[in-house]
């Protein structure tokens, strides 16, 4: 009897204090986690991917076609982030999403309206930045919300690196090598911030419901 009632002790989900009131972590808050996470470590190689195809291997032009498939699954993945990550204001949420999509429409109206490769056009034509660049907007503000919330040294050194880095080549500041180093660093950065997060626990990352729920209540 013991034993069942320890069993069923156990099986009771953890009641957690937040700011305005009680709450429990459910599968689907874990699941939401788990597909944040995932989609970073998804755009984190493809951006590492890409970088390495253009960086390593500038004599084979057959290869531009990949990198911009690279970008294609960079989006996507930083797509479910956005769908799924905890941000307490729900504007600034949504205008990160917002940035997103912007970015992925001048992608694509990209793709449609050019003859070469997405990733060769970008590089010959900065001011396509003016589109595109607004996905870039959108990991950065990940970036921010991770370094505030979690004060990880990599996040602090990929704000400020990533819009250097395009605004650098949006006006032309900087010399290619020190572009190439920048993506470079960018790519390990976020190497090192996509699989940190695999081994972070997963209730932080899902923050205080409360908070949530008292929003929800102040908009009605």
């Amino acid at each position: 009897m013991s034993n069942a009632v320890n069993a069923a002790v156990s099986d009771a989900p953890v009641v957690y204090q937040g700011q305005f009131g009680d709450y429990t972590i459910t599968d689907q808050d874990r699941l939401g986690v788990q597909l944040y996470r995932g989609g970073l470590v998804a755009a984190a190689l493809a951006l590492a991917l890409g970088v390495m195809l253009g960086l390593g291997f500038p004599e084979k032009p057959s290869l531009v076609q990949a990198i911009s498939l690279c970008y294609t699954l960079f989006w996507l993945g930083l797509g479910v982030s956005l769908a799924t990550v905890h941000i307490y204001l729900v504007p600034l949420h949504r205008l990160l999403q917002g940035f997103w999509l912007v970015g992925g429409l001048a992608s694509l109206a990209l793709a449609h309206g050019i003859d070469g490769p997405l990733a060769e056009t970008v590089v010959t034509q900065p001011q396509t930045l003016w589109g595109i660049g607004f996905t870039f907007a959108a990991l950065t503000g990940l970036y921010i919300k991770e370094a505030f919330c979690f004060n990880r040294l990599e996040t602090k050194l990929l704000m400020p690196l990533v819009p250097l880095l395009l605004l650098g080549h949006l006006f032309g500041l900087l010399p290619v090598v020190v572009e190439q180093g920048l993506l470079i660093l960018w790519a390990i950065l976020f190497g090192i911030f996509a699989l940190r997060k695999l081994a972070q626990p997963l209730v932080p990352d899902i923050g205080d419901k409360s908070v949530f729920e008292y929003l929800k209540t102040r908009e009605k």
